[in-house]
C-alpha cells in the first residue's frame, strides 16, 4: 500500500494518522454496503488541490469541484447510490474538519436539513465551507496529499481503486467538448435524453457545470471582449467583466453550445436580453425604437446602432443565423 509507506516516512506523522483516522470512521449512512458520497468528495477535493484549484481552505462550490465529483462517482461507485453532490458536501458539516460558512440572512436556512437537499439551496445559501489548516497544510505537500488520497481509495474503494483516474478532469473536458464542438441539433438531443435520466437535482448538478463552461467559453472564444462595444478587461483569478451571454435562453433552448453565444458587457447584455438591441444576420446592431436615452453620454446605447460586431477569429464560433433570428422575431424586429 502506497499510504502506508508514506505514513511511516513522513515528518508530519501525527497530523496525517489524525486526519486518516477521521477520514476511516466518516459519518454515513451504512445501508447498501455505506454510502459512498464523503469519501468520494474528499477524494475530488485532494484532486483539486493536486490541480491548484483551490489556493486557502475556503472551499467554494465550483464546477471543476462538482466534476470531479461526478468524474470519480463513475468510475469508483459500483452499488445502487444516487450520485448527487448536493448531499455530502452539506453534510460532511457533521466532520470535525469541516464547517459551512452561510451567506448573509441564511444561516437558520442553513441548519434546516430538508433545504439543503437542493442544489440550487445549497448555491443559494452557502458561501463556501472552510476546512481545518491543518488539513490545509497537509494538502500543500504532494507526498502527504497523497497519503490521504490512497487512504481513501484502499478504505473505500478496495475493487475499484484500479480505474480512478489521478489527472485533468475527464468530466468537465468532455462537457467542454461538447459545448464548443457539438451541432446545436445533437448537443439538444443530449440535453433531453440527460433531463430525462436525471432526476431534478441531478440534473441542477448537470445544468451547473455546463452553465459555468458556458461563460467561461464565450469570453475566450471572444478575447474576453465586448463583441459591440470593444470594451476588454483582463482579470485575474478567472474573473471576467465580460458575460457569456445565451442568444436564445437555455430555458427555450437547451442549448450552450457556442453558436448560441456572444460576448457582451454587462449593460449591454440586459439590453440584449430585453429586446433593447439585437443583432441582424449580417452581423450589424439593431436598436429597438422604444426607449429613449434622454442624456447624451459615452454610454448610449444608440450610438451602436448600424455597426457590425467584433466577431471571434474561428468562424465555426460565429453566431448563428437561427438564434439570431429567433431573437429578432422574438422582439419584433424587422427583418
Amino acid at each position: 500500500m502506497i499510504w502506508k509507506e508514506l505514513l511511516k516516512s513522513t515528518s508530519m506523522l501525527k497530523d496525517l494518522k489524525y486526519y486518516c483516522s477521521l477520514f476511516e470512521k466518516l459519518r454515513r449512512d451504512f445501508k447498501n454496503g455505506g454510502a459512498p458520497h464523503k469519501p468520494i468528495l474528499l477524494i475530488s477535493l485532494i484532486q483539486s488541490f493536486q490541480q491548484n484549484i483551490y489556493k486557502t481552505n475556503q472551499i467554494a462550490i465550483l464546477p471543476e469541484l462538482v466534476g470531479l465529483f461526478k468524474s470519480n462517482w463513475a468510475a469508483l461507485v459500483t452499488s445502487n447510490h444516487t450520485c448527487l453532490f448536493t448531499l455530502p458536501f452539506y453534510h460532511m458539516s457533521t466532520e470535525p474538519f469541516w464547517n459551512l460558512v452561510p451567506n448573509p440572512g441564511c444561516e437558520i436556512w442553513v441548519k434546516s436539513k430538508s433545504s439543503m437537499r437542493s442544489f440550487a439551496n445549497l448555491k443559494t445559501a452557502i458561501k463556501h465551507a472552510i476546512i481545518d489548516i491543518e488539513l490545509f497544510n497537509l494538502l500543500q505537500n504532494k507526498e502527504d496529499l497523497n497519503v490521504l488520497l490512497y487512504f481513501l481509495l484502499d478504505k473505500y474503494f478496495p475493487e475499484t481503486k484500479s480505474k480512478f483516474y489521478n489527472s485533468g478532469n475527464n468530466y468537465i473536458t468532455d462537457i467542454k467538448n461538447q459545448i464548443v464542438e457539438e451541432p446545436f441539433e445533437n448537443y439538444q438531443k443530449r440535453i433531453l435524453k440527460i433531463r430525462e435520466e436525471l432526476n431534478s437535482e441531478q440534473y441542477e448538478e448537470e445544468i451547473y457545470i455546463r452553465s459555468n463552461i458556458f461563460k467561461r467559453e464565450i469570453p475566450k472564444i471572444y478575447n474576453n471582449t465586448c463583441c459591440i462595444s470593444g470594451m476588454r478587461i483582463d482579470a485575474i483569478e478567472n474573473i471576467s467583466m465580460i458575460d457569456a451571454c445565451h442568444i436564445i435562453p437555455f430555458s427555450e433552448s437547451y442549448n450552450d453550445t457556442i453558436s448560441n453565444g456572444i460576448a457582451l458587457c454587462p449593460n449591454l447584455h440586459r439590453a440584449f436580453d430585453r429586446g433593447l438591441i439585437s443583432i441582424s444576420k449580417d452581423y450589424r446592431v439593431l436598436i429597438n425604437g422604444n426607449f429613449s436615452e434622454p442624456n447624451r453620454t459615452s454610454y448610449n446605447i444608440k450610438q451602436f446602432e448600424n455597426m457590425r460586431i467584433f466577431l471571434p477569429d474561428d468562424e465555426r464560433f460565429y453566431p448563428s443565423f437561427e438564434s439570431l433570428s429567433f431573437h429578432l422575431k422574438k422582439w419584433g424586429y424587422n427583418y
